[in-house]
């Protein structure tokens, strides 16, 4: 089977018509139907029929996509692979957490970046699912991110946990929560809370431990991934939110956030180097995982002798 033919049959599914997978080919519809024609031919079987939907694939279409979509995606991987020796400069592409970006990947990324001056990283936040899809396509070189979410992908992936996480319910450091002598879920519960969108671990152990009490979710909610509006809505309200024991350390002034005393086994996590394993790391990139190990561990020392 021709590679190029392959790559030309994904895109044609993809798009569902000839015309607009020619001109994202950038080549005449004439020579991609010609070549569709071929490619029938050369295995016998019929791949693409015509619908009022447009060009879809038949039964032996799919599968063939499948593998056709797998050997494209490694052809993109290659080639990107080989831009940075063109153009005489590595790159890294990093998918992560957001909740890693507010002290773990900065600290990790500042010692590396004294042994890597010349290197061009790129450090993309997004959600779990996203991440893996990412690496899956071949936009990240490895992403960092939680251990839980890594057995729902299909194979061709490997992960190495590189340190034990723990997320702790913060407030404002003058809350009326810290008055009280002993805490449960139900006094946590009456409180707004500032939650990821829903299917985001942090929402999801939320609700679990508020319904195995027996309680409702709390009602007042407000939704947002980002950390740093996380953190301020916390310090400013009576909110409260569901971080990385991590998250509130801060490198000058002292926080105005302060992690609540109750915790539960549920609020432990992995997080994880996840990589292609056709995509052996280089050495650049093992150099950051190295360091984000380091603070990840130096990290969570601190915040459990602080506790």
């Amino acid at each position: 089977m021709d590679p190029k033919k392959l790559s030309y049959f994904a895109t044609v599914v993809e798009q569902g018509s000839l015309a607009k997978a020619a001109k994202r080919l950038t080549i005449s519809q004439p020579a991609l139907s010609k070549s569709m024609d071929r490619l029938e031919s050369e295995l016998g079987m019929k791949l693409l029929e015509r619908s009022p939907a447009g060009i879809l694939p038949t039964a032996l279409g799919e599968l063939i996509y499948s593998h056709a979509r797998a050997i494209r995606d490694e052809m993109d991987i290659a080639a990107k692979r080989l831009e940075p020796d063109r153009e005489q400069v590595q790159t890294i592409n990093l998918g992560t957490l957001p909740s890693l970006t507010s002290n773990v990947i900065p600290r990790a990324v500042s010692k590396w970046r004294q042994q890597h001056p010349d290197v061009l990283l790129r450090v993309v936040e997004k959600v779990q699912v996203e991440l893996l899809l990412g690496l899956l396509r071949g936009e990240f070189d490895f992403i960092v991110g939680q251990t839980e979410f890594y057995d729902v992908f299909l194979e061709g992936l490997k992960q190495r946990v590189l340190f034990r996480d723990r997320l702790c319910v913060f407030a404002r450091a003058d809350h009326p929560l810290f008055r009280l002598s002993t805490l449960s879920w139900a006094d946590l519960a009456q409180y707004p809370w500032i939650c990821p969108m829903v299917g985001w671990p942090q929402r999801t152990i939320l609700e679990k431990l508020v319904t195995a009490e027996g309680l409702d979710p709390p009602r007042q909610l407000v939704e947002c991934g980002s950390i740093d509006f996380t953190k301020s809505l916390i310090a400013s309200s009576d909110h409260l939110a569901l971080l990385p024991a991590h998250a509130a350390i801060s490198q000058t002034t002292a926080s105005p956030i302060k992690a609540l005393p109750i915790t539960v086994a549920e609020l432990k996590r992995d997080i994880a180097v996840i990589f292609r394993e056709r995509a052996p790391l280089r050495e650049i990139s093992q150099d950051l995982i190295h360091f984000i190990r380091e603070v990840g561990n130096d990290l969570a020392s601190a915040t459990d002798t602080a506790g």
